[in-house]
């Protein structure tokens, strides 16, 4: 089975910097689209950025547009979420998950066809 870690969360000022990352020692990453999304405190978990399988697209929550950025380093069989100009808003915490039969295009973040949930990571944005 799949299994996916992740790395890189952690405490930091409005206005700052921070790389997620999400890792499979056991499948190669690069055969699925892999996506990221976030729980905050009293909200339901919402799609953040999606990779899609050939790297060919990338997707964004309208939120984090412009400051979100999602790529894969296939030697290191990584994807990461590099988060700058970070809100209190993004505060949360991180997931990742891959899609192993994606569609030809994601209209929309959700969770349908995610799977292999990493363990989590919390992104904590002070003020």
């Amino acid at each position: 089975q799949l299994h996916l870690t992740q790395s890189g969360g952690g405490l930091v000022q409005a206005g700052g910097s921070l790389r997620l990352s999400c890792q499979s020692s056991t499948f190669t990453l690069d055969r699925y689209a892999v996506g990221w999304f976030r729980e905050a405190p009293g909200k339901r978990r919402e799609g953040v950025s999606v990779i899609s399988r050939s790297d060919t697209s990338t997707y964004y929550a309208d939120s984090v547009k412009g400051r979100f950025t999602i790529s894969r380093d296939i030697a290191k069989n990584t994807v990461y979420l590099q988060l700058r100009s970070l809100k209190l808003d993004d505060t949360g915490v991180y997931y990742c998950a891959v899609d192993s039969n994606p569609p030809s295009f994601y209209y929309g973040l959700t969770e349908d066809g995610f799977e292999n949930w990493g363990p989590g990571t919390q992104v904590t944005v002070s003020s």
